[in-house]
Parts: structure tokens; C-alpha cells; sequence
């Protein structure tokens, strides 16, 4: 693009491309090559050295990722964007990037069934801590603190509780202290800007609403560039001492001449190299398609659920509904204040009938796909008390929401009235 803009329509469309220079063809093309001719050795030097950016083997960049990553980018404010094979390759970059073992990081207990495990179990046996606090109370994170915590992390809206995370709180909390916060904003593209409200990293599941298709499984890290990783350099060891790993760079200083990049350049070079969960240039572009939609797709799946919403609210068979439209108090107002053009495309139900009726209730959808998934243009359902072997723990059902008559909708782009037949006819079985 040749002028600035904000305005999301057009960002997805034109941001890190415009033709080929070659060809003049308009849409990104699919490089799908492992590896690319070096113009001279001085240019391979330059680009090993991170004196220059450019492509040197599709494990750690490729054109049409690159495209992906640039888009991401503009969209969220970000300086930089790396993408990688799936949001949990993301989730696990995102805290191995300035945390090693020994160290710890402070969680929102509200987080995504696969990122919860990742955090207590995978990085645990890795020797990083995860500590979990309950974000209804910012000071909680503070509290957790100690000299080896790296980073807070939580969700922007988090699947399943949906309750809005008070990110300008939490970064507050953080940055005197040299700790950035790591937004996941899966569920909530183009509703929210946590750079905006201070977060230093954002991450996502681009499989989700970015991609949009339910075809591309993919990931992404955006680093805000808004971040001084050289203020604290006791709180922030991986960038601010030398790295063997490459030629004794320090982070914080290799690549100041690219820009406040430090976050992304240190996450591509050392973690993706090493570890290689990229991005292919065909899912790359998959993702790319469905990004060009992606503000029209909101704003439908934000309406749709608003009216799914209303109707559950009011039906003898449900017990509470799970969303910020019908939620009062602290959890409305959070949402209100980080959410602009709506609430998201998810939402939760808790039917009077318990297991045995959320069962019924998903055999009997027609419409509806029951799989494990969110974001996708069709409407999705899960029962997640079905996809257990053992009944949910008092404990377990107070940390996660998740009740045994607990189902989650991700609400598609059909039209209304369909959505909403299909719905009175699985509550009917479900009461029978």
C-alpha cells in the first residue's frame, strides 16, 4: 500500500503485496520451493548475519508466508508477524521465546482446553513453570510474580468461559516490572486490538475466524514492537545475554537497525530453525483467502450470535447462556470496553437436562457440525462433557465453566432463520 490506513477492509487486501514484479499477477503466488539462489556470497553472509532480511530456506521463511505474516501485522499495529504450523506451535513459541527452565510464567486460568495442557503438563516437563491466577482480579498476576517471572499470558476471549480478559490492567501491571503480556486473540480478530491496550505479543490459531474455511491449519505470533526487552535485562536474560546458538548474538541489540523486531527475529532464527514447525506456503495461502474476508465474516457471526443469544436466553430449556450480550456487571463491562463492532462468533449454554440432554441436543442437529473446532463459516456445536471419559470434578467445572449440560456454539454465516429452526429442534429433543 502507498498510503497509511487503519481500515481493516483494505489492509486485508493490499497490505504486504500488490503484484508480481515479474508477471503483474495480482494475487500472492504459492512459492512452494525449499530453498532460494543466494545473488553473491556476500549476500548469503548478509542474510546469516541478519544484516539484511531475505529468504534462505522455507523452514524459516517463505514469499508467501512472508505476505501472510505482513498482512497479520499491519492488521493488528503489530512490527513484525512469524507464522507457524498451528496455534499450539504458536502458544509453545510464544513462552519459549523468553522463558527456559527454571523460569515461569503467570496465566489466566481462563484458557482453551489444548493450551492449558500445553502450559501445565508439556512446558512443565520442560522445566518452565506456568503459574495460573483468576483474572477477575488483575493483582493476582502481581502477586505470582517473582525474580523468574518472564511473561503474563491469557486469552483475549477465552474458550469456554467468554468472560473478557482486562488486558490494559494486567500490562500495567507488567511493564513496570519488565514483564510483556501475551494476548492470544483467537476468538476475537478485528473486535479487539490488544496493542492498544498495551499487550506486547499477540497470538493465533489462524485456522480459526483468520482463515475462516475450516480447510488450513495455522499459526501466528505478532510482535508489537512496542515492548523495551533492554530495560530489564535481569528480567529478560534470552535477549539480553550473548546466545550461543547464534554466534553469541544478544537479541536486544543484534537487529536494531531492521527495527523493534528483537521478539520476532529471536523467535524465527532460533525457534523455528531449531524446532521447524512452519507454516507451508499452500496453507499459507489458504489462510490469505480467507483473511481478504475476514471483516465481512465477522460482523456476520457476531450478528448471527447475538441473535442465537437472545433466543437461548429466553428458552425453558436452558439454564444460563454463556455470552457478553446477556451477561451483566464487571463481565459486560469488560467486554464493552475491549470489544468494538460486537462480541465474537462463540457462546455457551447450560441445558436444565445435564449430560444426558446435551447428548440429544447435539444428535439431534442437523445444521450444525458437531466437530472440535471454532471460526469456521459453517455453525459448529460440541458437548464437551461427551468428549470426556469421566464426569467433570466440582473444581474442574468451577475453573473451566464447563458444566455435564454444558455446549459450546461457534455460530457460521447461514442465515438466521435456519440457524435458529435447527436450534428449536435439537431443544426439543434435548427436553424430551
Amino acid at each position: 500500500m502507498t498510503r497509511t490506513t487503519r481500515h481493516p477492509e483494505t489492509i486485508v487486501l493490499h497490505a504486504g503485496w500488490r503484484a508480481d514484479p515479474s508477471t503483474g499477477a495480482v494475487a500472492p503466488p504459492i512459492y512452494q520451493t525449499t530453498s532460494y539462489q543466494f545473488q553473491s556470497a556476500e549476500h548469503a553472509s548478509n542474510l546469516f548475519a541478519l544484516k539484511e532480511l531475505g529468504n534462505i530456506y522455507t523452514r524459516i521463511g517463505n514469499p508467501t508466508t512472508a505476505i501472510l505474516e505482513d498482512r497479520l501485522a499491519a492488521l493488528e499495529g503489530g512490527s513484525a508477524a512469524l507464522a507457524l504450523a498451528s496455534g499450539q506451535a504458536a502458544s509453545a513459541y510464544a513462552l519459549q521465546n523468553l522463558a527456559r527452565a527454571g523460569d515461569n510464567v503467570v496465566s489466566s486460568t481462563d484458557l482453551y482446553g489444548g493450551t492449558w495442557n500445553l502450559f501445565a503438563n508439556t512446558l512443565k516437563d520442560q522445566g518452565i513453570e506456568v503459574r495460573f491466577v483468576d483474572p477477575a482480579d488483575p493483582e493476582a498476576f502481581r502477586r505470582a510474580t517473582d525474580d523468574k517471572t518472564r511473561a503474563y499470558y491469557a486469552e483475549t476471549l477465552p474458550n469456554p468461559k467468554l468472560a473478557v480478559f482486562p488486558i490494559a490492567e494486567v500490562a500495567a501491571i507488567g511493564r513496570p516490572l519488565g514483564i510483556p503480556l501475551i494476548m492470544d486473540n483467537t476468538a476475537a480478530p478485528l473486535l479487539c486490538r490488544p496493542f492498544d491496550h498495551g499487550a506486547a505479543v499477540v497470538v493465533y490459531s489462524a485456522t480459526k475466524y483468520i482463515g475462516g474455511h475450516g480447510t488450513s491449519i495455522g499459526g501466528m505470533l505478532i510482535d508489537g514492537g512496542n515492548f523495551d526487552w533492554e530495560a530489564h535485562p535481569e528480567r529478560q536474560p534470552l535477549f539480553n545475554t550473548p546466545d550461543p546458538s547464534y554466534h553469541g548474538a544478544v537479541w536486544s541489540q543484534a537487529v536494531k537497525g531492521l527495527g523493534p523486531i528483537a521478539y520476532a527475529i529471536r523467535a524465527r532464527v532460533v525457534l523455528l530453525r531449531d524446532l521447524g514447525a512452519a507454516l507451508s506456503p499452500f496453507n499459507a495461502f489458504q489462510i490469505l483467502q480467507g483473511l481478504e474476508t475476514l471483516p465481512l465474516r465477522m460482523r456476520r457471526h457476531c450478528e448471527n450470535t447475538q441473535a442465537v443469544a437472545e433466543f437461548l436466553n429466553g428458552h425453558k430449556a436452558v439454564v444460563k447462556v454463556i455470552h457478553p450480550s446477556v451477561q451483566s456487571g464487571q463481565t459486560r463491562a469488560r467486554a464493552d470496553k475491549y470489544l468494538s463492532g460486537g462480541y465474537g462468533g462463540l457462546l455457551g449454554f447450560e441445558l436444565a437436562g445435564g449430560r444426558e440432554a446435551g447428548k440429544k441436543f447435539i444428535d439431534a442437529l442437523e445444521l450444525f457440525y458437531h466437530v472440535a473446532n471454532i471460526g469456521d463459516a459453517r455453525s459448529l456445536a460440541i458437548h464437551p462433557a461427551s468428549t470426556t471419559h469421566s464426569q467433570l470434578t466440582p473444581d474442574e467445572q468451577m475453573a473451566t465453566g464447563v458444566t455435564d449440560g454444558y455446549v459450546r456454539l461457534s455460530v457460521g454465516l447461514e442465515h438466521i432463520d435456519d440457524i435458529l429452526e435447527d436450534l428449536k429442534g435439537a431443544l426439543a429433543a434435548a427436553g424430551s
